[in-house]
């Protein structure tokens, strides 16, 4: 779908925007984008793709911890503490999902 509205406009991207239309949501926040996407490969891999119920504490652990990172604080604020919060969240979903 990404693909088939970005032919029909060149315009059309996923890199996101603010508020302030000036602040990315991408560039610059590699160090907690790539463990977030980690996390989520991970989970859909784990549990998803394998079944598990919803209803598994290990599920539901590794999901609390994929959610939190995947917040959109940790990526707004720019680098510093928020930004290292976000990692360790995802470093948790990561550790939850390898535990399962």
């Amino acid at each position: 779908m990404i693909d088939k509205l970005s032919g029909e406009d060149g315009r059309f991207h996923m890199d996101g925007g603010s508020w302030t239309n000036n602040i990315s949501w991408v560039s610059g926040y590699d160090s907690v984008l790539a463990p977030m996407q980690r996390a989520s490969a991970l989970f859909n891999q784990r549990f998803l793709t394998a079944g598990v119920p919803s209803s598994d504490p290990a599920y539901r652990r590794a999901l609390f911890y994929l959610l939190a990172c995947e917040t959109s604080c940790y990526r707004y604020w720019g680098q510093g503490i928020w930004t290292d919060y976000g990692a360790e969240l995802a470093r948790r979903a990561i550790e939850a999902c390898e535990a399962a």
